[in-house]
């Protein structure tokens, strides 16, 4: 041990392998000198103990060195000649230049082999695939699409989804597999590389895709991004009508536009921000309503379909609501190509027509005439009392806000109050202080003031007991702490307290989340919904993408004046404490002008996963139906027309209110998982 005057003692073995390092570095030439010296080192010296110990070895001391020099030329492959020195040598000689020509050899091969897989792992191989589905872009709607494209895959064949982000293809792969079940139906295939350049867009040949969906990444200028893939995107495939579908999506209305020139013809468009924002101000009046869109957008359970319409061609729609057992039957799709999302009752089913269905899957849906199962005398006659305005509260603020403010201005019923707390100034601009008022289109009032909610005793110092639904709302990620959700948790957990210092009182709450793992976390009673940003609006887009007939259905179903989707009273169609089937039930929406879908059980709404909700049920389910307990229905009913109880009849007594009146829980293009969605090209009304 070598020790220097105020140092640390360095040991021989450490210093050693120093010296012995630095002259490895030094140059390959060294390298290979020692690696001789050190071959040599070890193979003579025991080849001559092992030719000295040997009985049978020659008794003469040349005889054993050549002996020892034959050993040690067969362990290095230097060649076993004997005899005169210049035979020795030149043995020796031939045996290197042959190790020195194989060794050559083995080392092109396992560099060309290094560079192949290191080229792999960059993930900047090409993609030769056909009919397959293209994923541009990382964000926090990736997880959700490609696992809901993994797990639906193709009916009878197995297709690839090839996602492109400017990642490490390594850490894509360990995140998506984190995600996607091993019950998948399809190849995941990860290349990393700028999606906004066309050279590297080209490795995913998306010219023979399925569809191409475009994704806005989390930063300041995602929607710029997404402007620059979908150009880049026009310069691979080309502008004609041939190419594939893209589903493309932005945050900022302002970029909905540019997008959809850049898309192309058989581009489609959404806007997350305004999908968020519509389901937030939705979910205020009707609690449920998030876990059935989730439900009938994700691929576990029951979806749109389209299904052959043949049984009842030349017959009434009406016949059709009654005309599957295993299948809900909500619209229809022309001949020529037009979407009728609950058509009244009476039109006729053309040839060539097809059935939109709620199904669990196309190949379950066959024709089955349900009316024996209709209990008339079940059907009630009564008609809903109509919803009393309603004081609300918005904690927090973000880029959402606005748009959550804006929906509620449309959707509250007249003489509604909105109070917003927030952290930040007071936003801007600020409009004048006035009462609602319907006729000047006021029919929300709104009030902003400022506070200190990141301090916990300002959240339990909230006098809760005037409102009736509260709107969470988190910072936007860089606004405030690193995770926003944290902000949103402790939040949630104060107005638990509060619930609970209330005496039990349930509060309707509304609040978002960033993070889906954050779900389960969330201490919110059964009548609250929690929304996760960019989560059904990825949902969305891989129904889409799985199905692009589809993309006309929801355009309908969740558009400004189409049709919506409506959690209602049960007793609004059956009476109270009667036990029937849910084809009376579908009946009597059918009387009045709507499509029942399936019911939320007031007794199961605490009961993960699904909180009640049963997304078609068979038509002979029978069960006891209590005033508690919802019926989701899709109807129809424009903002700027009252309230009608049956299509073509009165507005019921006291119901309906004035124009733009509309039951706050119902998810029109106002509302639902969709709403904000855009597609570029002309309105098509149901009937017209």
């Amino acid at each position: 041990m070598v020790r220097d005057k105020g140092r640390r003692p360095v040991s021989v073995r450490d210093r050693a392998g120093y010296r012995f390092d630095r002259t490895l570095a030094r140059s390959t030439g060294t390298l290979m000198g020692w690696l001789v010296i050190t071959c040599l080192a070890v193979v003579v010296p025991v080849s001559a103990l092992l030719v000295w110990t040997d009985p049978g070895s020659p008794r003469s001391v040349s005889g054993r060195l050549t002996a020892a020099w034959r050993t040690s030329a067969e362990t290095l492959r230097l060649g076993a000649m004997t005899g005169t020195p210049l035979r020795m040598v030149l043995s020796a000689l031939l045996g290197l230049v042959a190790l020195l020509c194989v060794s050559t050899l083995v080392g092109v091969i396992t560099n060309s082999l290094a560079e192949r897989m290191a080229e792999l792992s960059r993930g900047r191989s090409t993609v030769l695939e056909q009919g397959h589905v293209v994923v541009l872009g990382w964000s926090d709607q990736v997880t959700t699409v490609v696992g809901e494209l993994m797990a639906a895959g193709a009916p009878r064949s197995t297709r690839a989804v090839v996602l492109l982000a400017d990642r490490d293809k390594t850490e894509m792969e360990r995140t998506l597999a984190a995600h996607v079940g091993p019950a998948a139906r399809a190849r995941l295939i990860c290349r990393s590389g700028p999606a906004s350049d066309p050279a590297v867009l080209a490795l995913v040949s998306p010219r023979t895709a399925s569809t191409v969906l475009v994704l806005p990444s989390g930063g300041p200028g995602a929607d710029a991004e997404v402007l620059r893939i979908l150009l880049a995107l026009r310069a691979v495939v080309g502008e004609g009508p041939d190419g594939p579908p893209v589903l493309a999506a932005v945050r900022d209305d302002h970029y909905r536009a540019p997008a959809r020139l850049a898309a192309g013809p058989r581009g489609t468009v959404l806007e997350t921000d305004t999908v968020t924002a519509r389901l937030v101000a939705q979910c205020v009046g009707r609690p449920g309503l998030s876990l059935v869109l989730r439900d009938l957008l994700d691929f576990a359970g029951d979806e749109f379909h389209l299904t052959d319409a043949t049984a009842f061609h030349g017959g009434p729609f009406g016949a059709a609501l009654l005309g599957h057992a295993d299948s809900c039957v909500v619209g229809l799709l022309t001949p020529q190509g037009r979407t009728l999302l609950n058509p009244p009752a009476d039109t006729v089913v053309a040839p060539g027509s097809r059935l939109i269905v709620v199904a669990r899957d196309d190949g379950t849906t066959r024709p089955a005439d349900c009316r024996h199962l209709v209990d008339p005398s079940a059907i009630t006659t009564d008609r809903p009392a109509p919803e009393e305005p309603a004081r609300l509260l918005m904690l927090g603020w973000n880029r959402r806000a606005p748009l959550v403010v804006d929906q509620l201005r449309h959707t509250a019923r007249p003489g509604s109050a909105l109070d917003v707390v927030t952290d930040r100034s007071v936003p801007g601009p600020r409009e004048p202080e006035r009462e609602p008022d319907a006729a000047h289109g006021t029919r929300l009032a709104v009030r902003f003031r400022s506070a200190a909610l990141s301090r916990p005793e300002t959240l339990l110092g909230l006098d809760l007991t005037p409102y009736d639904g509260l709107v969470v709302l988190g910072p936007d990620p860089g606004d405030g702490p690193d995770r926003p959700d944290d902000w949103t948790l402790v939040t949630l957990l104060a107005l638990r307290l509060l619930e609970q210092r209330a005496g039990g009182r349930e509060l309707r709450v509304v609040s978002e989340l960033t993070d889906d793992r954050n779900r389960p976390l969330a201490p919110v009673n059964p009548g609250s919904d929690v929304i996760v940003s960019g989560e059904l609006t990825g949902l969305l887009m891989a129904q889409i993408a799985q199905n692009r007939h589809l993309a006309a259905v929801f355009d309908e179903l969740f558009s400004a004046d189409g049709s919506m989707i409506c959690l209602r009273p049960a007793g609004t169609y059956v009476r109270p404490g009667v036990t029937t089937t849910f084809a009376t039930v579908v009946a009597a929406a059918r009387d009045r002008g709507e499509c029942a879908i399936g019911y939320r059980s007031h007794d199961r709404r605490t009961t993960p996963p699904g909180h009640g909700v049963r997304l078609n049920p068979h038509k002979s389910e029978r069960r006891e139906w209590s005033t508690e307990d919802q019926v989701v229905v899709i109807t129809t009913e424009a903002t700027d027309q009252p309230h009608l109880g049956e299509r073509g009849g009165a507005p019921p007594p006291g119901g309906g209110g004035g124009a733009g009146a509309r039951p706050t829980g119902c998810a029109a293009a106002g509302g639902g998982a969709a709403a904000g969605y855009r597609l570029g090209r002309p309105r098509r009304r149901a009937g017209g």
